[in-house]
């Protein structure tokens, strides 16, 4: 039988989709149906087992699934055997702690003696014994940014992306305690075979990451303006120069970071660039 790589993703959400749509942009097509719990690839010795988010690490662990995406929240949280192969970049957030907008925040001393709720009560009480702060963690599992309206707590740990939640419930948001995102867990001491199937997919990883933000451009450039425009394309290496069919000009051809075509636009059209195209990339291979 050949060695299958067995990928745990999330069941539905953001996370889902974002991972979901990473392993496309890998070139890995599969097979998915209404219901299904297990997808197998069409062209790549994988298949995606879907589960809920704070199962993965656990999975991961006990090796029914070699690899996993899951929130580094979910990962330090569950403290689970895993080893952690690569940050994603995607899914970004933040697990913060918040109090009430009308009190007046000191510090983490200000948490002391008060009751906070959470839904990540190992990574908080670590936090605050790093601080010294002696404080009551109430567990509560959904809409952790209702508890000290109703009196239940005196703030919160949770997660925060734009803060809006937090706004919404008269909370302003006063530690951040540690960033998260998408990361790549797998299973200790992966098989050879196995290990073989990650390297490759890793490899698609750094090949798609590699072309975001970034764009191929083709421009036509007189060669007596060649070395100034040359020198504002900064590109992976240097730039391929073509010379045209008419005389004294040249077709330069570049891969840049988009952020720098736009802040040099106008200067490449007054050293006289002409038929600039900008394309997107889908993959980059180093």
């Amino acid at each position: 039988m050949d060695t299958i790589l067995r990928i745990a993703i999330q069941t539905k959400g953001r996370l889902n989709e974002e991972s979901v749509e990473l392993i496309k942009e890998c070139g890995i097509k599969l097979t998915v149906g209404k219901r299904q719990l297990l997808s197998p690839s069409k062209n790549f010795p994988i298949e995606v087992l879907y589960l809920r988010d704070d199962d993965i690490p656990e999975t991961v662990a006990d090796g029914v699934a070699d690899i996993g995406i899951v929130g580094e929240n979910e990962m330090l949280e569950k403290d689970k055997n895993v080893d952690l192969v690569k940050r994603l970049g995607f899914s970004k957030c933040r697990l913060s702690l918040a109090i009430p907008k009308g009190d007046e925040y000191t510090g983490p001393e200000w948490f002391d003696g008060k009751t906070i709720a959470t839904s990540y009560p190992i990574i908080l009480k670590k936090f605050f014994t790093d601080k010294g702060v002696n404080a009551n963690i109430h567990v509560i599992n959904g809409s952790v940014e209702i508890a000290p309206g109703i009196g239940l707590a005196d703030g919160i740990f949770d997660i925060v992306s734009s803060g809006g939640t937090l706004v919404s419930n008269g909370l302003k948001e006063v530690e951040v305690v540690t960033p998260s995102e998408a990361v790549l867990l797998k299973t200790p001491g992966l098989s050879p075979d196995k290990q073989a199937i990650l390297d490759e997919l890793l490899f698609r990883i750094e090949s798609v990451e590699r072309s975001k933000g970034k764009k191929y451009i083709m421009l036509n450039a007189p060669n007596k303006q060649l070395d100034q425009i040359i020198s504002m394309l900064p590109g992976m290496k240097s730039p391929t120069v073509m010379p045209l069919a008419e005389s004294g000009w040249s077709s330069v051809h570049s891969v840049i970071e988009e952020k720098f075509f736009w802040e040099n636009i106008s200067k490449l059209k007054t050293l006289g660039a002409e038929g600039i195209l900008v394309l997107p990339i889908e993959k980059m291979i180093m």
